[in-house]
């Protein structure tokens, strides 16, 4: 079974009323060529998704394919975490302040 790859008109103007760079730079082309490709691997993954449910009744297998292939990005407390034990490792600040701040982040919810 094949699947249409070419987006859907409402979505290239979508992608084109995004006004990220003036429309005669090649960044915005590069913008709406890079929101293409982005859109196609996520058709793609989904039916790949939709045959391991439908052919093999394996939601499982759909469910880790799908994680694997676009992982969450890290939550903004590990994004902190991670920036501050940069700065620590780096000397960029003190250890008291190093643990307060550690402290402070670990404190809050994911």
């Amino acid at each position: 079974m094949t699947h249409p790859i070419t987006p859907p008109r409402e979505l290239t103007e979508q992608w084109a009323s995004e006004k990220c760079y003036d429309e005669r730079d090649w960044l915005y082309e590069l913008h709406i060529a890079t929101r293409a490709a982005q859109w196609g691997a996520d058709q793609e993954l989904e039916a790949c998704c939709e045959w391991f449910v439908r052919d093999w009744t394996d939601i499982e297998t759909a469910d880790k394919l799908r994680a694997a292939r676009r992982p969450k990005p890290p939550s903004l407390k590990l994004q902190a975490l991670n920036d501050l034990n940069t700065a620590y490792n780096e000397d960029a600040i003190d250890d008291t302040t190093y643990c307060n701040i550690r402290r402070a982040l670990e404190a809050l919810d994911d």
